[in-house]
């Protein structure tokens, strides 16, 4: 227990550091606060998402998805610092009120050893990050591309200078409540199970430690490791580590749609209402995402599998992250006019090069929402300021024009069935199935195959099947990620008219990007239909003996995961079953499955030449697969097959500059037609 004139001194200081703690913590919440109103549901079911908030903060499971060594350390910290919640009111009652915890009993047993362990944890955790950050291999994971806008205070070391600091503070908070332990357990006896702090305390008495001087040691190291953080309260909003308390605050509010889902705009409003289309600042930004700028812990993850960062291009969702948590923290309230997202965030360069993966969502620590920035910052820049590529313009003319970003006639959009007989609505207005295209599918040769090759399956099977024909428009896929949410609502609108006309009993897509916007976005706006991939119902079909595949591929065969298909939607089985079903090993690619990496086309960018890098995202992922392919079958000339379940990555892998010629490209559909006739 503290001496009477120690306890007031804590004590006031106490009240001193809390009062500007608390004031840190307040602007933190007026600075999130300040964003926009969420469009999606944050606060429904709260048990439900508090239990999910607890499970993903304790289990580590998030976290564990990349670097298992290095989450392994950060884990000891997590733990150890979640505990310590506990371990600092402990100690700090222990000052006011004679008493101890003591291992005599089970709870104090258990207590002590937790306290100990998880001490020596941290320690170990926090010495380990400190080198791996500035001196081991790995320091290069929080490097950035030097096409990369950062930050002024960036610049300026402030990353560097923040970890060294709060480092600095996590050993010295620790190090001295270890003192204090030891300087106890010289003073009451040694606990074999407080194994380090009776090292500790052993140490202290070789060093000349008596039980008469330790409680002057005591007190010292009361004042070292409570007073630390009590100083270090004001400090803490400011830093990244204030991700302790903010990401279990991510995981409870986290949206429920899927990642393929985006934000529903509003874009009506009433008379007295200023329409909001986009972000051009922060405050722009819903809430959400400015909460997700002080949950970021820093480790670059999303950096590391951006198809746009891995090929050298401007844009790192770390530093759009980092940047906006900078920004925010130096935010004065009624002060000075807040700068555009584009002079601090990110560059434009950097908007337009993201493919809308959903690869830095999906391996987010603490699930940020770094995408859907991307996404209204585009939608002000195309709606409200008319700059964006001028690629584009070409694609949205198409779509407002012809239902279709090729520009070409809806006169033609079935003329990639001449000769099939393939039934419309209107000859079949009772379909079991409704086939929809696609634009790809309508005209593009390349994808007008893979069209082809599922009628005919269908056929074989005899599925009750029609198609909209020259009734079908574009989803507007390609308008909403490239910003263009008026567009996007206006074809979607058209199209759901025309199916709630048809009223199908199930939609089937060859093209994930359609799957998505038929399945995912269109409730939005009223249209609620079944929708499922060609390949999943290519499964059924199987399962049910209605296709029966009579060849085996021969050759080394593997299969890329669409992002649409696979990372947003969660369909992986079923492709791999059709493809199994041809009695052919799978090669599995060593980023496959959620960690599959883009072809390169999504987000608008199969219409648009590619930002500047250092090769194209198609090239490198070609590369991947060439590399895979070649080490099972290193034979020249022997076949090798790379499948597809979208008509984009078929194009895009199919055209990649230095695909080797032995390397056919095709939809599972195509194969599977192949080996059924």
């Amino acid at each position: 227990m503290l001496p009477l004139a120690h306890q007031i001194a804590f004590f006031i200081f106490a009240l001193i550091a809390g009062a500007f703690g608390t004031l840190g913590f307040f602007r933190v919440y007026k600075r999130i606060s300040s964003g926009a109103p969420s469009p999606e549901a944050r606060w429904n079911n709260p048990l439900e998402r508090v239990l999910n908030a607890l499970l993903t903060t304790l289990t580590q499971e998030r976290v564990f998805r990349k670097r298992s060594v290095v989450s392994s350390l950060h884990s000891l910290i997590m733990y150890g610092f979640t505990f310590y919640l506990l371990v600092n009111v402990v100690d700090g009652l222990e000052g006011y009120f004679k008493f101890s915890v003591l291992s005599s009993n089970f709870l104090g047993a258990a207590y002590n050893f937790l306290a100990d362990v998880l001490s020596l944890g941290v320690l170990i955790g926090v010495m380990a990050l400190v080198y791996r950050r500035f001196y081991g291999k790995s320091r290069r994971d929080f490097k950035f591309n030097e096409r990369t806008l950062l930050h002024e205070k960036i610049k300026q070391n402030y990353i560097s200078r923040d970890s060294l600091i709060v480092s600095t503070f996590i050993l010295f908070h620790v190090g001295m409540r270890v003192v204090g332990q030891g300087f106890k357990l010289v003073e009451e006896g040694r606990d074999a199970l407080q194994p380090f702090s009776s090292a500790v305390a052993s140490l202290f008495i070789a060093l000349g430690a008596s039980p008469s001087s330790a409680h002057d040691w005591r007190i010292f190291a009361y004042w070292g490791a409570l007073g630390s953080i009590l100083l270090f309260l004001s400090y803490f909003p400011r830093t990244k580590h204030i991700h302790l308390f903010m990401a279990p605050l991510n995981y409870a509010l986290a949206r429920e749609e899927n990642s393929g889902t985006l934000p529903f705009l509003k874009l009506e409003h009433h008379e007295n209402e200023e329409p909001k289309l986009g972000a051009k600042l922060l405050e722009d930004l819903a809430w959400p995402r400015l909460l997700d700028a002080y949950s970021c812990i820093q480790c670059n993850r999303c950096q590391d599998v951006c198809p746009a960062s891995a090929t050298g291009k401007a844009l790192s969702p770390a530093a759009l992250e980092i940047n906006k948590r900078i920004e925010l923290n130096s935010l004065e309230f009624g002060g000075s006019e807040p700068r555009p997202l584009l002079e601090f965030a990110l560059s434009e360069e950097a908007l337009w090069a993201c493919t809308t993966c959903g690869a830095c969502m999906q391996v987010c620590p603490v699930q940020d929402e770094q995408m859907l920035d991307l996404i209204d910052i585009r939608r002000h820049q195309v709606m409200v300021e008319g700059q964006f590529p001028a690629q584009l313009t070409a694609a949205f003319r198409g779509m407002e024009r012809s239902s279709n970003p090729w520009g070409i006639s809806k006169e033609k959009r079935l003329e990639w069935a001449d000769g099939l007989n393939v039934p419309t609505v209107e000859e079949n207005p009772y379909p079991d199935v409704l086939y929809w295209v696609g634009c790809a599918a309508a005209y593009d040769p390349n994808a007008q195959k893979v069209a082809r090759a599922f009628v005919q399956l269908l056929e074989k099977a005899g599925v009750n099947y029609a198609v909209l024909g020259k009734a079908e428009g574009c989803t507007g896929d390609t308008a909403r990620r490239a910003g263009n949410e008026a567009l996007y609502q206006e074809l979607a609108g058209q199209n759901i008219s025309t199916l709630n006309t048809v009223n199908p009993k199930l939609i089937v897509a060859t093209c994930p990007h359609c799957m998505n916007a038929l399945g995912n976005e269109y409730p939005q706006l009223g249209g609620h239909f079944e929708v499922m991939h060609h390949t999943q119902y290519l499964e059924m079909l199987l399962e049910e003996n209605r296709l029966e595949p009579r060849y085996t591929l021969e050759g080394g065969l593997t299969y890329h995961d669409p992002c649409y298909l696979g990372r947003h939607n969660g369909v992986y089985e079923a492709p791999r079953a059709v493809l199994n079903s041809l009695g052919a090993e799978i090669l599995e690619l060593e980023r496959s499955r959620e960690n599959s990496f883009c072809c390169g086309a999504g987000g608008a960018q199969f219409w648009k030449e590619e930002e500047p890098g250092d090769l194209k995202v198609s090239s490198k992922r070609m590369g991947e697969i060439q590399a895979r392919l070649d080490a099972a079958n290193p034979e020249k000339g022997k076949p090798k097959t790379l499948a597809v379940g979208c008509p984009f990555c078929k194009s895009m892998l199919s055209s990649s500059p230095g695909r080797d010629e032995d390397v056919q490209v095709k939809d599972v559909a195509e194969l599977l037609l192949e080996s059924v006739r």
